[in-house]
């Protein structure tokens, strides 16, 4: 299971720092692709796959099915940890999460985000993220 919240710098290279608690669990090759909230989402083989199970399943018809699908696989790479346990973030991934200098990777259950600090700090002072609010709604979804 992927916790905790880490602070780190991208190089000129491109290069960030995967935290050294994840790097287990992610193994020798795993999946960054395009993520939500102006993040990118990096999953362990296993997750990919399931997660790509479940996006074969939506229906082609589905325009939003379709968008959904495409967002997520036409920004997908495999990466592997370099000697010093980073990875290199293509150009079009650090594009999409607004990636420039300081990074936070975040732990999320299944799951890592990357995200640039200053779009971090943007969602965690959003007017939208009330944790009162959140915690209401999740009884509506039974938890």
């Amino acid at each position: 299971m992927f916790i905790g919240e880490h602070f780190h710098t991208i190089d000129s290279k491109g290069r960030i720092i995967v935290p050294s608690k994840f790097r287990d669990e992610l193994g020798d090759s795993f999946i960054v692709t395009k993520g939500l909230d102006n993040c990118l989402f990096v999953y362990p083989q296993n997750e990919w796959k399931r997660f790509e199970e479940k996006l074969r399943t939506l229906p082609l018809t589905s325009r939003d099915a379709r968008a959904f699908v495409r967002l997520f696989f036409s920004g997908a790479t495999e990466c592997s940890l370099d000697k010093q346990g980073r990875i290199n973030l293509p150009a079009n991934l650090r594009q999409h999460a607004k990636i420039d200098k300081e990074v936070v990777t975040i732990g999320v259950s299944t799951r890592v985000e990357i995200w640039s600090k200053e779009e971090w700090d943007r969602y965690n002072d959003s007017d939208e993220l009330s944790y009162d609010a959140i915690a209401e709604k999740m009884v509506e979804l039974g938890i």
